[in-house]
């Protein structure tokens, strides 16, 4: 602990400096997967947290891990998985940090149950913007709840946070895993329910390949391996399937179940737990088939996902999309919706944009005040995430244009988009969507926190001059901008992290070293 006080304190003293000064800052840990566009990250100041990046102690007793904000979640999957513990929620791209997840919004398959990452953080230490270092945690009546509160989902504006204390519950070995084929957009978004609704489910997520063709995915926890005649499925060696196309070769010729007793419509199979909570980092869900597109004419067949595993993993894949300059022109968004509306919502991006796949994740949402998606003006309850993502148009103008569409027409349904991406809203227009700005405006006055960036004015998009130079034009220029990104991600190495990852399954190997 004593190391990490020391970091604490130094960061505490550049804090206490910035405050002094009334300068502005942003933190950055070393990464990023936010599609936020690059400009708005240069802006200011930087407060460097990415030497708080360990896991500090995992309390088998009290089912507890203490574990900084730069730990990513599959360095803190292999800490817990030795004591036979396991986050109730985890990210599934590895990458993503306990501290982005607390700070930002993270809803994975398991927040149909548990909520977002945040709802199951016991405590954490935070910096304040004038350097001073408090505990807080979430239970009424302690001195800081309500900066506990708002720190989870304003994405840093209230203060650094430096240490957080993570609920664990009991891992077991493996995920015994259902596919349940659907015909319709209404059939899926019945069935996501359905399942959820299942008490025995630890998992519910899904995937729209099409308007007649979506998957819904459960899993349940269990230490039983595969039953006689089946194999272990794995998702991390190069040579496995990327996790949505088995889904969708697999089921293809499934005819669609609407009996939630019945076998039929549904393939099962058991995947080692690890294995589950990542299954989606090679491909970074589909979004990796877009760099085939780009690159085109290489095939986007099993061989050459083999051949490019090492830049085919979500880490690789963030840093090649950001130095290339690609991610102005990439559609990323995540958004919530009330289920009664989420069927008008797909049919719109099926008009709109023809981006498919889509994905869907059910969430228990917390009422307000929050910048989560939540249910607006009906407090706690749930509603269903929508993915998507894919290429958008090329034109800046017309990119910004489907954008601004598509936030107008989540707000008429009812809904609200995750903030980590592109964000174009007005600043009246952003705090009717959101509200809460009484709310936060005192809190950053209590906090002395009105020298930082508002949440508005971190996440929006800003217009900035275009690039020029020979930079700019290199990145302009098909392949070389491309070229640029792969350039950068091997300079990072950020390969090495899977290629050494001791998560991943090899036999009874792979047994011992996870459990």
């Amino acid at each position: 602990m004593e190391r990490h006080r020391a970091a604490v304190r130094l960061i505490s003293s550049t804090i206490r400096g910035f405050f002094d000064r009334a300068e502005p800052y942003r933190i950055t840990h070393g990464s990023t997967n936010s599609t936020r566009p690059a400009h708005l990250k240069k802006a200011s100041r930087l407060v460097d947290i990415s030497a708080l990046s360990n896991v500090l102690e995992v309390n088998t007793e009290q089912r507890t891990a203490l574990v900084e904000p730069n730990v990513p979640m599959d360095r803190l999957v292999e800490h817990t998985l030795r004591h036979g513990l396991v986050p109730p929620v985890v990210m599934e791209f590895p990458g993503i940090t306990a501290g982005g997840g607390f700070a930002g919004t993270a809803g994975e398959s398991s927040s149909f149950r548990w909520g977002y990452f945040d709802e199951n953080v016991k405590k954490v230490e935070m910096v304040l913007p004038d350097g001073e270092v408090v505990e807080a945690e979430p239970r009424a009546g302690t001195r800081y709840a309500d900066l506990f509160r708002a720190a989870a989902s304003t994405v840093g504006t209230l203060g650094v946070t430096t240490l957080l204390e993570l609920e664990l519950i009991e891992a077991k070995k493996f995920v015994r895993t259902t596919y349940r084929r659907t015909s319709s957009i209404a059939e899926a978004i019945k069935v996501v329910r359905e399942e959820c609704a299942r008490e025995d489910n630890d998992y519910v997520d899904g995937i729209l390949f099409s308007k007649d063709h979506g998957v819904i995915v459960s899993g349940k926890m269990t230490d039983d391996g595969p039953r006689e005649g089946e194999s272990l499925r794995t998702f991390s060696g190069p040579w496995d399937p990327w996790f949505y196309l088995h889904v969708k070769d697999t089921t293809k010729a499934v005819p669609s179940s609407t009996s939630t007793t019945g076998t039929t419509g549904t393939v099962t199979e058991t995947i080692p737990l690890a294995e589950y909570l990542f299954r989606y980092d090679r491909g970074g869900f589909w979004v990796g088939a877009a760099a085939f597109e780009y690159f085109r004419p290489i095939p986007f067949n099993r061989f050459f996902r083999w051949f490019l595993d090492d830049f085919l993993h979500t880490r690789m894949l963030y840093r090649a999309l950001h130095a290339s300059g690609e991610s102005a022109k990439f559609f990323v968004q995540d958004l919530g919706l009330p289920y009664e509306t989420a069927e008008q919502f797909i049919d719109y991006t099926a008009d709109k944009l023809n981006i498919w796949p889509l994905w869907l994740c059910p969430l228990k949402t917390p009422k307000g005040p929050t910048f989560h998606p939540h249910l607006r003006g009906k407090g706690a309850g749930e509603m269903l995430n929508i993915g998507v993502w894919g290429w958008g148009p090329a034109d800046k103008e017309a990119f910004v244009k489907v954008n601004r569409g598509l936030e107008a027409k989540v707000n008429e349904l009812g809904g609200q988009k995750w903030l980590y991406a592109h964000t174009y809203y007005e600043q009246d227009e952003f705090w009717e969507t959101y509200g809460n700005k009484e709310w936060y405006d005192g809190l950053r006055q209590k906090y002395k926190a009105t020298s930082l960036p508002t949440v508005f004015d971190k996440v929006r998009v800003k217009d900035a001059p275009p690039e020029t130079g020979w930079k700019a034009m290199v990145k302009s220029t098909w392949p070389l901008g491309g070229l640029v990104g792969i350039l950068r991600g091997i300079q990072s190495k950020d390969y090495l992290m899977h290629r050494n990852a001791t998560w991943k399954w090899n036999g009874d190997k792979g047994r011992e070293k996870v459990l």
